[in-house]
């Protein structure tokens, strides 16, 4: 636990020389400002939750997190995978659920989890990130065509939904307002990226509709000052429905955050988090946010890159970027309430276009059809059901692709057998009545049938000797068809002996009951001596005069 836990050590650059990191918050900080009002918005609960969100849970992340550039709040994943909770289980189940899912994540911080992250197969997380990006710009489609209310169960119908009533009612302000702000963000970004372009945008939108008396739906009252922590939102008799949406929340989160932090790592040379801590301060983060009114929050991939980009060196500067955003929250609630939702829309449009990366889907595209199988279902499973059933959907399906691989490398060979000291009779029987196999890979599962079928043809022989020095895996599905095989040859009165032996293999096999009937007589450490073994009990012709 102590490992876990942030030390005074880490905080000592950040006060000798501060500069650095509190200009590096106050960008994030103009970055996730927008961001947290159109997350917030989009997971249902409104932008003062997602405000709420960037500041209680950025806080608890900078100071307990595994990363000193990891910046958390609410995100546009976590919002794909709150929206139907929130409309199983309404605002307060969302609530619940995000306190739930912190206490999952601490245990599986305590459990040591945090590496297994390292174990996801890329084209599942490049997947499942561009289909993110589509349920977000399909979630937009509403707020940037100005249709209130839309209805269907799945962002797609929502999104088709809100084009038909459009149609039916066309307007221009809106949709421009959106294309507009998303537009000044692509562009500006491209050419000068260290500037807060989103913000920028943003606050043009705002002061233009004002101008012009345009006709936008805005935020709307926004709270001065975050609300007093409250359980209200426990219901004993619901959390066991809670469950299966709080596991889902709590693998989002771990799963975000650790690619957050591992891509943070990858822009600032020497940098390396601690995957456990990581998930103990997300955890801590998901807890605290739902007592103060916000929604499950993530680290942020695009906010962490901004962090890094913009000079930040320790933790202070996601600290920083949470304080700026309380003074927001304390100061100028009234201004953000007059931010028009088609200006939020943009901003959010804009992220999704960021997301992708068609340079990385090219590329697995061409790797192999095995992975552009993966990534594609991933990406379809995540658009058409949701995050946490495309990732598991994914890896299975890498899984099993990788098994299959595996196996194939699996052979069982013939082998000529060393026989140069012999004369040519003696060769000549050794061939007639020895035939020697290698294995060589592993004998598992996959592979272990497709043994079975080969050496149970084996016929016109005496002996056959298995060398099994070469076997680098062996699971029980393995060793009981090797038992069956053996069975099979020894039914045919053909003697059976092994050479090369490992240990552990030789007691899975003793444990299993697949070793030769001969037992310890019938296994060699050394092939040559298998042979001699074999060699002298073969029966003599009549007349030998060796007999």
């Amino acid at each position: 636990m102590r490992a876990l836990l942030p030390t005074w050590s880490e905080w000592k650059p950040a006060l000798r020389a501060p500069g650095a990191d509190l200009l590096a918050g106050l960008m994030v900080a103009l970055v996730a400002l927008p961001l947290a009002l159109g997350f917030g918005i989009s997971s249902g609960l409104g932008a003062s939750a997602g405000l709420a969100t960037a500041v209680v849970a950025g806080t608890l992340a900078a100071v307990f997190g595994g990363s000193r550039f990891q910046v958390s709040g609410p995100t546009g994943a976590m919002t794909v995978v709150l929206v139907p909770i929130v409309h199983a289980h309404g605002a307060t189940g969302v609530l619940a659920v995000g306190v739930m899912a912190g206490l999952v994540l601490i245990v599986l911080a305590v459990a040591g989890v945090g590496r297994a992250v390292r174990y996801m197969p890329a084209p599942v997380i490049e997947g499942f990130t561009a289909g993110i990006a589509v349920v977000i710009a399909l979630q937009q489609i509403p707020a940037a065509l100005g249709v209130t209310d839309p209805t269907g169960e799945r962002v797609w119908q929502l999104a088709a939904g809100a084009v038909a009533r459009f149609i039916d009612a066309p307007g221009a302000a809106t949709p421009v307002t959106a294309l507009a702000v998303a537009a000044v963000i692509l562009v500006g970004g491209r050419y000068l990226p260290k500037l807060p372009f989103a913000l920028v945008a943003v606050a043009a939108a705002t002061m233009a509709a004002t101008l012009f008396d345009l006709d936008l739906a805005r935020i709307g009252t926004i709270p001065s000052g975050l609300p007093a922590p409250s359980l209200d939102f426990f219901h004993v008799g619901e959390l066991g429905s809670l469950i299966g949406p709080a596991l889902a929340v709590a693998a989002l989160a771990a799963l975000e955050s650790l690619l957050s932090a591992t891509a943070a790592d990858s822009m600032y040379v020497g940098a390396r988090h601690n995957p456990d801590r990581e998930l103990l301060g997300q955890g801590l983060a998901n807890i605290a946010a739902p007592l103060f009114g916000g929604v499950p929050a993530t680290g942020a991939i695009a906010r962490t890159a901004v962090n890094v980009r913009s000079g930040a060196r320790t933790r202070l500067a996601a600290l920083t970027h949470a304080m700026v955003l309380a003074a927001i929250i304390y100061l100028a609630a009234s201004l953000v309430a007059d931010i028009p939702l088609a200006a939020l829309a943009g901003v959010l449009l804009a992220t999704t276009v960021r997301m992708v990366e068609t340079a990385s889907l090219a590329a697995i595209a061409r790797a192999s059809r095995a992975d552009a199988l993966i990534m594609a279902t991933t990406f379809a499973v995540t658009v058409a059901l949701d995050l946490v059933t495309a990732v598991a959907i994914g890896v299975g399906i890498a899984v099993l692709l990788a098994l299959r691989a595996v196996a194939k490398e699996a052979r069982l060979e013939q082998v000529p057998l060393d026989e140069s000291d012999h004369v040519a009779e003696e060769h000549d029987l050794l061939h007639d009545h020895i035939v020697a196999y290698r294995i060589d890979g592993p004998l598992f599962f996959a592979a272990a049938h497709r043994f079975l079928l080969e050496l149970a043809d084996v016929s016109d022989v005496e002996t056959v000797i298995l060398r099994m020095s070469r076997v680098t895996a062996l699971d029980t599905t393995g060793a009981i068809v090797l038992k069956d095989a053996i069975a099979k040859l020894e039914h045919h009165h053909i003697t059976v002996l092994m050479s090369g032996l490992r240990d552990d293999h030789r007691r899975r096999l003793t444990a299993i009951g697949a070793l030769p009937s001969g037992g310890a007589r019938h296994i060699f450490e050394h092939t040559p001596d298998a042979i001699a073994h074999a060699r002298n009990c073969l029966p003599r012709p009549v007349g030998d005069a060796r007999q």
